[in-house]
């Protein structure tokens, strides 16, 4: 069997497939897939399949149930389709945040021989797309939190790294002036037409005076939905676009797109240049919900909500950061605290990062 053919699995995958339509079973941490060998076994089919999706290491030893031969060991070799990786979990659902708390730096040489998932001293993205790990493999690992001292590579290439690493500041010095300048455009809408921004991109900023108060009211009514609406697609985003695990396919390609859109930031949550998204990726991201905005709302009002979505989202992004690094007021230490229980504690639940508002509509608030 190929390298890329021997298959990485958890006891989760070995259990769910106990039935004479499929049946695995482990030993010795090698899965097989002894389905076709069924019809053939000496003692009929019944005995494989009463231990089906369970680990037979002792029941063929067992001299009460049957002693098995040199030779049946050979055979099972036909039928094996990869192994059992690591089945320990670095944190558990009874873990517990504390307002100081800070993980300990792994050991990445020791983590990778433990559990043979990702060498967090080579480029990460090839390393899934090469790993040939089952879904539920990828996903009790990608929730395991690892914390390293240097920012692990996504890239082999620096050309493309460059786009993966962010400071904090970069979000608000790149987005607030965008920010400012579509609010600017909403409440010049409101007075007179506004020409296409290839057209004319220096308005509104030449014609403020022409801008009265009720037009700037009109834009901050606007605005303030954007605030709204950003928390709501927060919240949606972040449970349904990036904890699509239910729902992801069990292929090297999708998991690799989970892990370059969310998985890392769960696998390395300290990581100080990932805290944040890069404009490029917000960029690619925010532009069919702008171009959704523009379609189902006039121009005026569309830039308002779009100014206002833009706002929430550097306060959130921002907010994000601290929430892993730096001592807060109160409230923030609380959402601080609710944010590590999701990541630590049930990744499934605690979606909201800025406020619990949406968890506690939908019922994934998480109790920490």
């Amino acid at each position: 069997m190929s390298k890329r053919n021997f298959r990485i699995f958890d006891a989760e995958d070995v259990s769910s497939h106990k039935s004479s339509s499929s049946c695995w079973v482990s030993r010795n941490q090698r899965v097989y897939d002894v389905t076709s060998f069924l019809p053939d076994h000496p003692g009929g089919d019944d005995i494989v399949l009463k231990h089906a999706g369970q680990d037979i290491g002792a029941v063929m030893t067992d001299k009460l149930e049957h002693e098995h031969s040199d030779s049946a060991y050979e055979m099972m070799e036909e039928f094996c389709i990869g192994r059992l990786g690591s089945d320990e979990n670095i944190v558990d659902e009874n873990w517990v945040a504390t307002e100081d708390f800070h993980p300990e730096d792994t050991e990445v040489e020791k983590d990778f021989e433990k559990h043979q998932f990702i060498d967090l001293r080579k480029p990460l993205l090839r390393q899934v797309w090469e790993g040939n790990f089952s879904k539920h493999y990828y996903l009790r690992q990608i929730h395991q939190p690892r914390h390293v001292t240097d920012t692990a590579r996504m890239f082999g290439p620096s050309y493309l790294e460059v786009f993966t690493r962010t400071k904090w500041y970069v979000v608000p010095i790149f987005w607030l002036p965008i920010t400012a300048y579509l609010f600017l455009r909403s409440a010049f809408g409101f007075v007179m037409p506004l020409p296409s921004f290839t057209h004319d991109p220096s308005l509104p900023l030449g014609k403020l005076d022409r801008v009265t108060s009720e037009a700037f009211a009109k834009a901050l009514v606007c605005f303030l939905l954007g605030n709204f609406i950003w928390t709501a697609l927060e919240y949606l985003l972040h449970r349904f676009l990036f904890h699509l695990d239910d729902y992801l396919p069990d292929k090297p390609a999708f998991l690799t797109l989970h892990f370059l859109l969310h998985g890392v930031h769960h696998y390395l949550p300290m990581d100080r240049l990932r805290l944040v998204m890069p404009p490029v990726l917000f960029g690619a991201l925010e532009w069919p919900f702008t171009r959704l905005g523009y379609i189902l709302f006039p121009v005026a009002v569309a830039n308002g909500i779009i100014s206002g979505a833009f706002f929430f989202y550097v306060l959130y992004d921002c907010m994000h950061y601290a929430l892993h690094h730096t001592r807060l007021p109160t409230y923030l230490r609380e959402m601080k605290k609710y944010h590590l229980g999701h990541h630590y504690k049930n990744y499934e639940l605690g979606f909201g990062v800025t406020s619990k508002f949406w968890d506690v509509v939908f019922g994934t608030y998480l109790e920490v």
